[in-house]
């Protein structure tokens, strides 16, 4: 038994399997056929925490690891329990300690590459090179044929990825209708948790970047990529009397009676607003990228967004009826929900 947070099983330096914890249940038990040969056995656990208590009553007496006891079972003799056998403890894995994620550590090891170069195997470290793609747009590497581990640029820690955990519940129909709980509304069920890592730009050179990844569980790393974030719309969703910071003082402040918000887009410099794709004063629905006209709509929605922001860098427009040809449904809260295309 071990008190988690996931173990690996090792019977002669083979990978005899693997069990994982879970935030309900952190503690887990290995129990699987192994393959043992006539003599001497050599069985190592590597046991991983996913990181360690540090609040809460008493947490320095909570444990994380191995706990035992280790027994064989299905031996002519039964079950022989190995607590006593002789067993040595180590910290760490052999490729922390040559610091195989550095640009030097990395060179004092022989890599494999080509047809030898291991896909879908645990416990497995991975290293390739790559140039910085021009331009200053954000980046973010594409783990998502991968399963667990941690990523390194250049010597510096990405962090953990885990596209390997994949997101449960029921995606059915959404509705927040009553009593709140996390369980309503979900989206992305079966879908990796989290499939894009940042990568500052800071960290990288204009060519010859290292890149390492640990891999835990076991993956193609064929499949990981440099992506590069580029932004071809923007949008607004904003309702009227919607407050910011400025114009809340000024109501504060008695200075005026009514707060007017305002739609405010904004393109990459170097971009202009070239279409105005949606945009809908009244009861709008979606989200970016979705949206959709509701049950009430300003059919002169369009004109000013228009007006005021082909071919502009950025501009904004004040979410009150006047600017949209009147109020369409006066008992209504209405918001303007808009978005527009940048090249």
């Amino acid at each position: 038994m071990s008190a988690g947070h996931a173990l690996h099983v090792f019977i002669n330096g083979q990978l005899s399997g693997t069990v994982y914890g879970s935030l309900e249940n952190p503690k887990l038990t290995f129990r699987n056929n192994v393959n043992l040969r006539a003599g001497i056995n050599k069985i190592s656990l590597l046991s991983v925490a996913v990181g360690l208590s540090n609040v809460g009553t008493h947490f320095e007496t909570w444990n994380v690891g191995v706990l035992g006891p280790v027994t064989l079972n299905g031996l002519n003799e039964g079950t022989r329990d190995l607590a006593k056998q002789k067993w040595s403890y180590k910290v760490g894995l052999k490729g922390e300690a040559l610091s195989l994620h550095t640009v030097s550590g990395s060179s004092s090891v022989e890599w494999v590459e080509g047809s030898l170069l291991s896909q879908k195997q645990p416990i497995t470290w991975y290293k390739t090179t790559f140039n910085a793609p021009e331009g200053n747009g954000p980046l973010a590497l594409d783990m998502n044929g991968m399963g667990k581990g941690q990523i390194w640029v250049n010597g510096e820690s990405i962090g953990r990825h885990w596209p390997g955990y994949a997101a449960s519940g029921s995606c059915s129909s959404c509705s927040y209708a009553g009593t709140y709980d996390q369980n309503k509304c979900l989206t992305n069920c079966g879908e990796s948790s989290q499939r894009w890592y940042h990568v500052p730009r800071s960290w990288l050179k204009p060519t010859g970047n290292l890149l390492v990844v640990f891999e835990e569980q076991g993956g193609d790393p064929g499949g990981i990529s440099l992506a590069q974030r580029t932004t071809q719309s923007v949008c607004a969703d904003v309702f009227e009397g919607q407050p910011t910071l400025r114009n809340w003082h000024i109501l504060a402040a008695g200075k005026v009676d009514k707060l007017h918000s305002k739609a405010h887009l904004s393109c990459k410099p170097g971009q202009k607003i070239s279409k105005i794709k949606f945009a809908s004063y009244g009861l709008p629905q979606g989200t970016c990228g979705s949206f959709r006209e509701g049950s009430c709509h300003a059919h002169k929605s369009y004109n000013a967004l228009e007006r005021n922001c082909i071919g502009q860098q950025s501009c904004s427009v004040s979410v009150v009826p006047e600017v949209f040809g009147g109020d369409p449904c006066p008992d209504s809260a209405k918001k303007l929900s808009v978005e527009a295309v940048c090249n």
